[in-house]
């Protein structure tokens, strides 16, 4: 038996079986008989192999006649040797090696000829134990948030009952606060528009099935609440958000929060406190200065934890950022003791003026030229209230990175990103001047860059990037030195007791310093002039 399966194994092409290439011997007397029996060990080791030759015991032990297709009949003398390639199935052969489409190259070591020039294998012993199986990768990326939990879905769609049974033919505007805070977990005075955004036909009710259309479309149960924000606040047609789209938010917050009731008797203070905390917004917030707020700088932002603030805060003055109405008085207060005629607008010579003549001519001139911002003004050289707004946070907290692109652009005369000392040396003349008609003591130029190169450490000498700025806590000294004469002094003299208290409490910011200090000022000022 094993010449016959010698023979017919022997015609096989390894290219074809696709088995690994076995060491030959150096007897050539033992080829044969070593190479049929590695290659019979490989094929018995296969599992299919394994489950035929078990079968065809059990079928011979039953006393089952074996028969060979196409073979001669059993018993012959051939009959084993036709067994060995005849007992797998049509198309349950190893596929062509990949080199080939149109066949497996002969091998020069196999006698094999190419089908049709001779004799050829009629089967292969070898056969793919199983077809490849597919894995299914489940979903990992949401762009709206993955899916919520089962027993979170469900717990929300009892809400959702539990609200609407009340109100069968739909809920009115009046009553949607719930459904605005327990449900869609937004803070309470985004309820009107939600309300509106729902409402497209301006119905003045939104039935379950509406409010459950808007809740699955906008995916509100899993999408994170800056997203949930933003999407109720922006317009249909629109991906950013402008301050318009801020407005009705901040009505309904002027109409719903106990700390602005006081304001319901003076609409022209609630349109100018709206007007004040919309660009303080888009002064932290929008930094490409466009007007146009993109979902990106929004998630980027604290504003999401100053609504839920405000909303769980009854005194606004608490809210620091953005809402409180001491800042907006601060604010506004200020930018009315300039205003000398009222018109709503300001010059330079009035600008001048602020901070007791702090400023230098030459940083105003910078201002007015309007080469850190273009003034919303659209009259010639004066300056209105927005931009006063951004003058005024700049000027007093130069530790934040819109106030520091903002100086930076005024100083960088020719723009090349690049404060050199030259640049610097042009403000500082008027500074020195000034120092001088004051009877002070006068600081050297050359000393001052001295000191600023040792504050700042630029990545290279002499040359101060707005990068070397941002890295430093102290940049803020770098302009006022510059062209505030009455910071730098305070600084060449600061108060070691003004020092302590800054290290007692670190999240106050400059900013916030400086409006309670000044809002004391002016209450005791209002305080006198009514007694």
């Amino acid at each position: 038996m094993d010449a016959n399966m010698a023979v017919e194994v022997g015609v096989l092409d390894p290219d074809l079986l696709q088995l690994n290439d076995i060491p030959l011997p150096t007897s050539k007397p033992l080829l044969c008989k070593l190479r049929l029996d590695d290659l019979f060990s490989q094929w018995l080791s296969l599992p299919e192999s394994q489950r035929l030759v078990l079968s065809l015991l059990e079928d011979v032990k039953a006393g089952v006649t074996l028969l060979v297709p196409g073979g001669p009949s059993n018993g012959s003398p051939g009959a084993s040797a036709a067994l060995l390639p005849s007992v797998f199935q049509a198309g349950n052969t190893p596929p062509l090696s990949p080199r080939s489409t149109a066949g497996s190259p002969l091998s020069p070591k196999s006698p094999m000829k190419r089908q049709g020039s001779g004799t050829t294998a009629t089967g292969s012993p070898l056969k793919k134990t199983s077809e490849p199986v597919k894995e299914i990768i489940p979903q990992f990326y949401f762009p709206h948030g993955p899916p919520a939990p089962k027993e979170v879905e469900e717990e929300c769609l009892a809400k959702i009952d539990k609200i609407f049974l009340s109100h069968p033919e739909g809920i009115p505007v009046a009553a949607f606060t719930s459904i605005t805070k327990d449900v869609c977990k937004l803070p309470s005075f985004f309820s009107s528009s939600l309300f509106k955004k729902i409402d497209t036909k301006d119905t003045g009710l939104i039935a379950k099935e509406q409010f459950l259309k808007y809740w699955t479309e906008k995916n509100m149960l899993t999408t994170d609440l800056s997203t949930r924000v933003f999407e109720v606040l922006r317009q249909p047609d629109k991906n950013y958000l402008t301050q318009e789209d801020f407005r009705p938010m901040l009505r309904e917050l002027l109409l719903t929060h106990h700390g602005l009731e006081f304001l319901h008797d003076t609409p022209e203070f609630q349109e100018r406190y709206a007007e004040t905390v919309i660009y303080r917004i888009f002064y932290h917030i929008n930094r490409s200065w466009n007007g146009r707020l993109q979902l990106r700088e929004f998630k980027r932002s604290n504003l999401i934890a100053a609504l839920q603030q405000v909303d769980e805060e009854e005194d606004i003055n608490k809210v620091l950022k953005y809402f409180s109405y001491e800042h907006f008085y601060v604010i506004y207060c200020k930018f009315w003791e300039l205003d000398t005629d009222h018109d709503f607008l300001i010059d330079k010579d009035d600008l001048l003026r602020y901070g007791n003549h702090a400023l230098t001519y030459r940083i105003v001139e910078r201002i007015f030229s309007q080469v850190p911002r273009k003034f919303t003004s659209t009259v010639a050289n004066k300056m209105g209230y927005e931009d006063f707004v951004w003058f005024i946070l700049s000027e007093e907290d130069k530790s934040s990175e819109p106030s520091l692109e903002y100086w930076f652009q005024c100083v960088d005369l020719d723009a090349d990103g690049i404060i050199t000392p030259n640049e610097m040396q042009y403000f500082y003349e008027e500074q020195l001047h000034r120092m001088e008609c004051m009877a002070q003591e006068p600081v050297l130029f050359e000393d001052i860059v001295c000191q600023m190169a040792d504050m700042i450490c630029p990545e290279k000498e002499g040359q101060f990037t707005l990068r070397d700025l941002k890295r430093c806590k102290l940049s803020g000294n770098f302009f006022n030195i510059l062209f505030n004469l009455n910071k730098f002094v305070a600084f060449e003299t600061r108060d070691p007791f003004l020092i302590r208290q800054e290290r007692e409490d670190p999240t106050l910011t400059e900013w916030d310093r400086f409006a309670h200090q000044e809002y004391i000022r002016l209450s005791m000022e209002e305080d006198g002039r009514f007694e």
